[in-house]
């Protein structure tokens, strides 16, 4: 027993020299990045155990600055959807959507469930990366009236059958949300998901109409993004407070739809939140993680209790995408 005391007392002693060299290690392998030829890397903080333990910010970010995390913002729309379930005001992802929204009987829309829209299966004529579409980003972003507007995009398939990424649907989730609660989405976030976790700062743009746009265009600092991250990892809970239920997060990140050969990037997708499953070092390791345009993602890595939350300003380019994952496969391997 005597000897089993002094090898604990041994390892505590040792420990937080280890977390302090690995945290010097991880600081170092950020610094990397400082050097980077674009100049549209913002910020990237790392949390292991919950724990801060390396945060770099680039090209005049600093730890307040709020920053528009673009499609990202989907993600938190699924945390939303799963929080109003908890609270009993969303029945289930079998309901359609015109339960919650009834101007939208009889739209292609209105008999698509939140479970085909929340996995990009809702069947209509959207892709947010084909321009000639009905249903298109770019022409819904200049709608002056963006709810008729999505009542007339037809049905280009059967809901349920065909991925096809377009933030229709999103923003068709964070109007739901909204009127189940009775309270605009960003409300609804400031009260049950972004006070708990801390975060008092942030601005979420609203289309024409003035509905919280839940396809995106969120901004926070990206010490707050990473909070989500670690909110997901904690499967609902943050500093011991339980925010979302851990059924919805399981259910948010179970892999639903393969989407390989859409998103060089990831494997598989669930509600609104992406996975793909890495080598290093001989090991699979599987990342759940939200992403947006430009590089801006939260990775959760449950296997090593960590959390990368990287914030960047390439939007439109391609190279945002591929930095962002080569940040979080040079930590993995650090």
């Amino acid at each position: 027993m005597k000897r089993r005391e002094m090898l604990l007392g041994a390892a505590l002693l040792t420990w937080p020299a280890r977390a302090a060299d690995r945290a010097a290690t991880l600081q170092s392998t950020l610094a990397l990045w400082d050097s980077d030829p674009h100049h549209d890397l913002k910020g990237i903080v790392v949390l292991f155990h919950g724990t801060n333990v390396a945060e770099r910010y680039f090209n005049g970010e600093t730890p307040s600055s709020l920053h528009d995390i673009r499609s990202a913002g989907k993600s938190i729309t699924s945390l939303l959807i799963g929080i109003a379930m908890d609270e009993g005001l969303i029945r289930g992802v079998s309901d359609t959507v015109q339960r919650y929204l009834p101007q939208t009987k009889g739209a292609a829309i209105g008999d698509v469930t939140l479970d085909q829209l929340l996995t990009m299966r809702s069947g209509l004529a959207a892709n947010d990366e084909v321009p000639g579409l009905p249903g298109n980003e770019d022409r819904f972003d200049q709608a002056a009236d963006p709810v008729d507007f999505l009542t007339h995009i037809p049905r280009a398939s059967q809901p349920g059958t065909n991925y096809a990424y377009n933030s229709m649907n999103a923003y068709t989730a964070g109007l739901i949300v909204g009127s189940a609660t009775r309270r605009d989405e960003a409300e609804f976030a400031r009260l049950r998901l972004f006070e708990p976790l801390g975060i008092s700062q942030f601005s979420w743009a609203k289309d024409a109409l003035g509905h919280t746009k839940g396809q995106g265009n969120l901004s926070l600092s990206t010490g707050d993004f990473a909070r989500i991250g670690q909110l997901v990892l904690n499967q609902g809970t943050y500093e011991g407070r339980r925010i979302v239920s851990a059924a919805w997060i399981a259910d948010s990140l179970k892999p639903r739809v393969a989407i390989a050969k859409f998103d060089p990037y990831a494997d598989d997708y669930g509600y609104f939140w992406y996975s793909r499953t890495h080598t290093i070092k001989g090991a699979q390791i599987l990342v759940h993680f939200a992403s947006g345009n430009g590089g801006n993602k939260i990775y959760v890595v449950p296997s090593h209790d960590m959390v990368v939350a990287i914030t960047s300003s390439a939007y439109g380019h391609g190279y945002g995408q591929r930095r962002s994952q080569e940040i979080l496969l040079a930590l993995l391997n650090t």
